[in-house]
């Protein structure tokens, strides 16, 4: 090393130190604050896939935060990026508790809380010709580390078609059907796959929807569906039911919305158990 850069770290160190860190500084409010940190940081990671086993990479957008005792002004937002970055360029699903721990200590916190949604892909093929389609869900992972106690909460989100049962009972010429918004949140003592939490909201709408459909399938999809019809409400009693069969499953909430078709507003229903 040269005196020159000798004489710079030197210097750059002494610069810190004369640095004020506000937010050591004392509060008088006498206020604890839950939560505080960053939000809104897009990181990349690893979510493995179920079948092939191997690593499928995703963008997530990320918060991270810590609770902060009441004697303090602020927290070190820098901190929670720094954390974040010396666990490597990408975050595996698998150390989400390490990183929590390192929040905790880094930023002298009781709790630390990590949130994060991204976009994962599945291979789909259209129900009769067999084409391959790319179809992307929205997920999201909610872990939080109170002292000890690690908490994970899994939610996917996942698109049905659902066929009015009204509507068909009614009408002359076939029935209203709309995209179904299916939102499922799951707390469990076991690993659960995400493709099996997308598998059981597809198979508790009208028909489950696709990227790539030729005509023989859309035909097939549009069948389905007038031959299965159900309400927002069934929506969310059939995942339900199927979460039900799920021992390890001790918290879920099902959310359903139906972008209705013939209405100006959308139909709703929730399920929460645990």
């Amino acid at each position: 090393m040269t005196s020159a850069t000798q004489e710079s770290r030197v210097v750059s160190g002494a610069g810190r130190k004369n640095l004020t860190d506000k937010q050591s500084e004392p509060d008088f409010r006498q206020l604890r604050i839950d939560k505080v940190g960053v939000r809104g940081l897009r990181f990349p990671i690893q979510v493995r896939d179920k079948s092939t086993q191997s690593l499928q990479n995703t963008v997530a957008l990320m918060g991270l935060f810590v609770d902060l005792p009441k004697e303090f002004k602020g927290t070190h937002m820098s901190r929670f990026v720094e954390v974040l970055n010396e666990h490597g360029n990408v975050i595996h699903v698998e150390n989400i508790p390490d990183i929590l721990r390192a929040m905790q200590h880094r930023l002298h916190a009781v709790n630390a809380h990590l949130e994060m949604e991204f976009p994962f892909f599945l291979v789909k093929h259209a129900p009769v010709s067999g084409k391959e389609g790319m179809m992307d869900y929205t997920i999201r992972f909610d872990a939080a580390l109170r002292g000890q106690e690690l908490d994970f909460v899994l939610t996917v989100k996942c698109n049905v078609t659902t066929l009015c049962p009204c509507s068909k009972a009614i009408s002359k010429y076939g029935a209203h059907n709309q995209r179904g918004e299916v939102t499922v949140s799951v707390r469990s003592e076991e690993i659960i796959w995400i493709e099996d939490l997308i598998s059981q909201i597809e198979a508790s709408g009208s028909s489950e929807m696709y990227s790539l459909l030729k005509r023989e399938d859309e035909k097939a999809v549009t069948e389905r569906a007038y031959e299965n019809p159900v309400f927002v409400e069934d929506l969310v009693r059939n995942v339900a039911l199927r979460l039900n069969a799920r021992p390890s499953i001790s918290w879920y909430r099902v959310e359903a919305e139906n972008q209705e078709s013939i209405h100006n507003h959308n139909a709703y229903a929730c399920i929460e158990k645990g």
